[in-house]
Parts: C-alpha cells; structure tokens; sequence
C-alpha cells in the first residue's frame, strides 16, 4: 500500500512539474515575456518561412527536419526557458513536447504562432518587400458572373504542397481557380481573417458561399463547387 501511494504521489508530481513546465502565452504576453536580456527564443519554421519574415533576435531549427533541429537545439541552454513559435502553432507546441521530453526545463509556446503575431499588428523582421493587394483589389479580381475556387497557401506550407494536385486536378477539369499568396500578402490575409494555410473559399456570382481551412478531398471541394 505504501508503495502505491508512493507511486501515485509520484505521478501527480511529474504530470503537475510537466504541466508547470510547458506554458503557452498570446502574441502579446509572448512579446512581452521575450524582451528580457539573454532570452533564448526559438523559430522552429523552415528556413524559407524564416526568411519571409521572423521575430527579432530569434534562432531558426526546422522541426520538419529532425536532424537538424535536433543538431540545433543541443546548442540552446537546457536549465533556461525557451520560447518557441511557428507559422500558426501546432510545429512548435510538437516541439515544445519533445525538448521537455528531452531534458529541457522549461519551455514557453506562442497561441496561434506568426499568423496571430500579425493579427497582434507586432513587427516582424527579414520580411521580403511585395508589393501588397488590397481588398477592393482581390474582390475585382473575382468573376461576377461564375464560381470560382480561391486557394490562399504558401509554397513553403506542406499542406498547401499536398494540396496542389489536386486544385490542379479541379484547374484540368475546368474550374476556375485563384490563387494567393497569403505567405507574402499579409496585409490581405489579416483583412479577410485568415490565420492558417491552405484556405480555400468558394465564390458563385461574387459572394463568399464557402471557407475551409487545412487539408480536404477532391470530393469535399467538388461539393462545395456546385
């Protein structure tokens, strides 16, 4: 019996450490929390992501490439926080998990990574100089007199790379199809309320009937076509 509670109390010691350890915070406390001298911040995107635009003073370990980012982090101080972001959070609250499964002590997330930040209107630094479209420009751009499939992602997103056949796929067989860089357009992403890649949004006569986020069937799109 005595063991058992042992054990039991030992438990509920290690899940409440681990939940202390791992914390997540919105853009705004994020920002807030990095702006201590020596802070380890941490931006596990790809490089290209990185490029396009990243907070200031943070360092880059791609968690899509393990060997890499596992090369990387070893570098970091295990005892001292680390804040981590990616494009919309999901990358880093994955890589949060295994540095504390790894011998890291405490690590902090960012709620909605890069995509919330700019929605928070906070500077980014790096971001490549596009020429931005605004709303009345996109709506111009969208036929009045049929439907059409609009397929916002970025080239560096791999849902949008698994998405591309097939968009092409529904492009051969004759829908219309536009699409944007919400990597680059940022100003128009944060204006229509998008804060993830792929989205897809359906317009018949030039009104929105449809949005989704993420990855879908062929089916799934053709319905929403009709």
């Amino acid at each position: 019996m005595k063991t058992l509670l042992q054990l039991s109390f030992a438990l509920v010691a290690s899940l409440f450490s681990f939940s202390y350890a791992q914390e997540v915070l919105s853009p705004k406390e994020f920002n807030k929390a990095i702006q201590s001298e020596g802070i380890q911040l941490l931006d596990v995107r790809t490089a290209g992501e990185f490029e396009s635009g990243h907070i200031k003073g943070a360092l880059q370990a791609d968690w899509t490439n393990k060997t890499q980012f596992q090369e990387r982090v070893v570098a970091l101080d295990h005892s001292k926080t680390v804040y981590v972001y990616c494009l919309s959070g999901g990358r880093s609250g994955a890589a949060m998990e295994w540095m504390l499964a790894n011998g890291f002590t405490k690590v902090v997330n960012m709620k909605g990574g890069v995509n919330a930040w700019g929605q928070a209107n906070l500077p980014l630094e790096g971001t490549t100089s596009v020429p931005q479209i605004s709303m009345k420009q996109f709506l111009a751009s969208i036929p009045a007199d049929k439907t059409v499939l609009v397929d916002i992602g970025a080239e560096w997103c791999p849902p949008c790379k698994k998405m591309e056949p097939i968009v092409g796929q529904l492009e051969a067989e004759g829908t219309t199809v536009i699409k944007v860089d919400g990597g680059a357009q940022k100003d128009l992403c944060k204006e229509m309320q998008i804060s993830a890649f792929p989205t897809f949004i359906v317009y018949k006569n030039g009104v929105e009937t449809f949005r989704e986020t993420g990855l879908m069937t062929e089916e799934a799109l053709k319905e929403a076509l009709k």
